[in-house]
């Protein structure tokens, strides 16, 4: 798990009992005493004329300060709309139906939490970690995910609708049921994901990896997928009227009972490598072939166990009186 700074939110209004503010401090000799020094001041200022307590804790490292922000527990409808959480870490966190529209959350860490039907519409989480995490139910509308890492998160019937994910990971994920309609999802990498029964009408899928996916019985309706990898994927039953196929590769794609009829880019070269059958439509002019003594079994990637703990924190704490 990559490391970055963190902000520190241990003091969000209503929820101290599930933020958890956690600050690992290391400094060399040279400035170790002035930071005590400052610490202690800044808590008793904080305290004012209360009488305040400082503990604090160093480590001999050799980097400079490193700040993380854990907020772990849980805390189900926690409030939390508009937000600050860059950096933070969300890791093992239950925060069902929590609310966070318009939130910071660039670079935040949500691995292997829940945040089944939260509220993440207009929300910023570029760059954040997903892996292993659910959000089955949750509303990312018009959010930006650009960069996310979500391998084997869950985002079953989740509301994607013109939400930014270019660049996303989404190797393993589930998003069975979504809907993606005018998403941009160019150049995302979602091999072996589920996006089977998802409502992606006009959304772009511009130069994505889909090899091996599901994209079963979903609508893909006016989709651009040109330059985008369908080796091995599963289009059974899908709807693809309108969508552009220019310099996609169709390797053993599965094509049987997929509506292709008004599809463009398509050439009889990309047709004659899929699999299709008699229940298949095509533009006309294009033929499908066979695939006899081929079985297309799709085995997404399991997601990366969640980080261990480390075995020592080193914490400043100021409590008062």
């Amino acid at each position: 798990m990559r490391q970055r700074p963190y902000r520190d939110l241990s003091r969000v209004d209503g929820h101290s009992g599930a933020l958890r503010g956690v600050s690992q401090i290391n400094l060399t000799l040279s400035r170790r005493l002035a930071a005590a020094l400052g610490g202690a001041v800044a808590a008793l200022a904080i305290a004012g004329s209360a009488s305040a307590e400082v503990t604090i804790q160093f480590q001999f490292q050799d980097r400079d300060v490193a700040r993380m922000v854990s907020l772990g527990g849980s805390c189900s409808r926690c409030e939390l709309s508009g937000r600050d959480l860059t950096g933070a870490a969300f890791t093992g966190a239950s925060f069902l139906n929590a609310t966070l529209v318009g939130a910071n959350l660039r670079g935040a860490e949500l691995v292997g939490s829940n945040f089944s039907g939260s509220d993440f519409s207009r929300a910023d989480l570029s760059g954040a970690e997903m892996v292993g995490a659910n959000f089955t139910g949750s509303n990312f509308s018009s959010a930006n995910l650009t960069g996310v890492e979500a391998m084997g998160a869950s985002l079953m019937r989740a509301r994607l609708a013109s939400a930014n994910l270019t660049g996303a990971e989404l190797n393993g994920a589930n998003l069975n049921g979504a809907v993606l309609t005018s998403a941009s999802l160019r150049g995302v990498e979602a091999n072996g994901t589920t996006l089977a029964n998802v409502s992606a009408r006009s959304a772009n899928f511009n130069g994505a990896e889909l090899a091996a996916s599901n994209l079963s019985n979903g609508d893909f309706r006016n989709v651009d997928f040109r330059g985008a990898i369908l080796n091995g994927a599963r289009l059974t039953g899908g709807q693809f009227s309108g969508a552009n196929f220019t310099d996609v590769e169709f390797n053993r794609t599965d094509i049987r009972g997929a509506n292709l009829v008004g599809a463009r880019g398509l050439s009889q070269e990309q047709i004659g490598r899929a699999c299709g059958d008699a229940s298949t439509r095509l533009p006309s002019g294009l033929t499908a072939r066979t695939c006899r003594g081929v079985t297309l079994r799709i085995v997404p990637p399991a997601p990366p166990a969640p980080p261990v703990p480390p075995r020592s924190r080193n914490f400043i704490i100021a409590s008062g009186n």
